[in-house]
């Protein structure tokens, strides 16, 4: 599998490709090209070009929650693909993969809109939906987890904001949040979005669904945003106890609690045009 990160709050130096708070990566396994997540605008297409990379021709649409951070680049993708057919260009439909709750109306605890901006009724018009609460396997060693299993005590204890939820708004513990595992030979690659279900909690279930104890490779966001002291402990704790190889944590992970992370694992600069092979 080869993974290549499109979006993220960094980028590197003397890498000139453009940042934003969101996350995107450009997967391909197996013969298949993923696209996971979408970031907040358009810019994963502008650095996926200068990389060489044509979005337009990916099978899978992967998305881990419904925030906008994370979808907000599903308008551009469309506008993309249709500019494409108008200059006769046949286009397979990619097949889009997530939570059935990721397209639900969803608010942050201020009041303000934060959920996709495009909804279902629009996207089955340019994508295969598969809306799945189980986990899903893309490929024969790349699998969706689906809903996370909350197993932990002391994880996403708090609502996210609020969402629409048959007919009333009701708290959002962020049940759509999801997350890509791929079995590589020395051990599991987990890629995250925001990690909302927690990080502890997304490899515990990755550890479940795969029947994998081993971890190669975690990467992506944490949900570790002015995090308490417990909190952090507890994830150093429970992290170093899994034996990770390398740790790549950015987008929602703040510089506090890499320092902390940074005491028992082994941590690494996440930032856009991240590039890693895995066997």
């Amino acid at each position: 599998m080869k993974v290549t990160l499109l979006v993220d709050n960094q980028t590197f130096v003397d890498q000139y490709y453009y940042g934003e708070p969101g996350i995107s990566y450009y997967i391909e396994t197996e013969g298949k090209k993923v696209l996971f997540d979408v970031g907040y605008s358009g810019i994963f297409l502008e650095n996926a070009m200068e990389m060489g990379i044509d979005l337009t021709e990916v099978d899978y649409v992967a998305l881990s929650h419904g925030h906008d951070d994370h979808t907000g680049g599903l308008l551009e993708l469309i506008k993309r693909q249709t500019e494409k057919q108008r200059k006769g260009h046949r286009i397979k439909p990619p097949i889009l993969v997530a939570h059935p709750w990721t397209f639900y109306y969803k608010e942050s605890e201020k009041g303000e809109e934060n959920g996709s901006m495009v909804q279902k009724d629009i996207l089955e018009k340019h994508f295969s939906l598969h809306l799945s609460q189980a986990p899903y396997w893309i490929t024969d060693r790349l699998v969706f987890l689906g809903e996370i299993d909350r197993s932990n005590d002391f994880e996403n204890l708090g609502p996210s904001g609020r969402m629409f939820y048959k007919g009333s708004m009701e708290q959002d513990y962020m049940k759509d949040d999801s997350a890509l595992v791929y079995k590589a030979k020395e051990g599991l690659v987990i890629l995250t979005g925001c990690a909302h279900a927690g990080i502890c909690n997304t490899v515990e279930y990755a550890k479940k669904v795969t029947k994998e104890e081993k971890i190669h490779r975690v990467i992506g966001g944490f949900h570790l945003q002015n995090a308490d002291r417990k909190l952090l402990d507890k994830t150093l704790n429970y992290l170093k106890k899994q034996g990770i190889g390398e740790v790549y944590a950015g987008h929602c992970t703040d510089l506090e609690s890499k320092i902390a992370l940074a005491q028992g694992l082994n941590i690494k600069e996440l930032g856009v045009g991240l590039q890693k092979d895995f066997c």
